[in-house]
């Protein structure tokens, strides 16, 4: 049984009849435990069509996503939203963090979300920030953070439910050089301390050194460089 997240023969239509558009042909891709990957491509090319299907928020039209094992294409909208929940950890381009909440409470919010909070769960919130260096910043506050702290607090956010997959949508888009680095360094750093599969969409070509493979998009067609 293959563990991480496969995505085989995933097609996209929008539109019907004349007018029909595939965003995404055919996309093949295959990401294991412990595995980044990254995919690149210019604007329009299908990358957040393809993102969207790989963290279960969008149905394909034809095709078969595998995650952890199990497939996920035919579960209903109460089983894919338990999936994101549960399986799939995201890092989006601006980190999304709740203005009112504390960096710890960040994560112990998505906690709650699937059930209550219990002392392991402090716990174990406590020990990924330490590990991401934000061991004195549990109780600020986000707009008292820099954007690389508030990145690593999404980080930490993405990994408290221990799923199995991490998908992060332009990470440093909103991010210095310096921070860039240090950001996308702690994912990779994280998905191989933890055995993840994690994808990542990028514009920034100086980021791909930090992961394993590189996949291109272009008019809804992925392959790798």
């Amino acid at each position: 049984m293959n563990k991480g997240l496969q995505l085989s023969q995933i097609t996209k239509y929008y539109g019907e009849g004349n007018n029909r558009v595939a965003a995404l042909d055919h996309v093949t891709i295959s990401v294991m435990p412990g595995e980044f990957a990254a995919v690149v491509g210019p604007s329009g090319s299908g990358k957040s069509t393809f993102l969207s299907i790989a963290g279960a928020l969008l149905k394909a039209s034809e095709g078969e996503v595998t995650l952890n094992g199990h497939p996920i294409s035919n579960l209903s909208d109460k089983q894919l939203s338990d999936t994101r929940l549960k399986e799939i950890g995201f890092i989006m381009q601006s980190s999304n963090l709740v203005p009112y909440l504390n960096v710890l409470d960040q994560l112990l919010l998505v906690k709650k979300m699937s059930g209550k909070v219990t002392a392991e769960d402090k716990k174990f919130a406590i020990k990924l920030l330490e590990e991401l260096g934000l061991g004195t910043k549990l109780k600020s506050f986000p707009e008292e953070l820099s954007g690389g702290e508030k990145q690593r607090t999404a980080i930490a956010r993405s990994l408290i439910n221990n799923p199995n997959v991490i998908l992060a949508d332009e990470p440093t888009a909103s991010l210095d050089t310096k921070r860039a680095h240090e950001v996308v360094s702690l994912i990779a750093q994280e998905v191989k301390l933890r055995q993840k599969a994690a994808i990542m969409v990028t514009h920034d070509e100086r980021m791909l050194a930090y992961c394993d493979k590189v996949y291109r998009m272009e008019d809804g067609r992925m392959s790798l460089i």
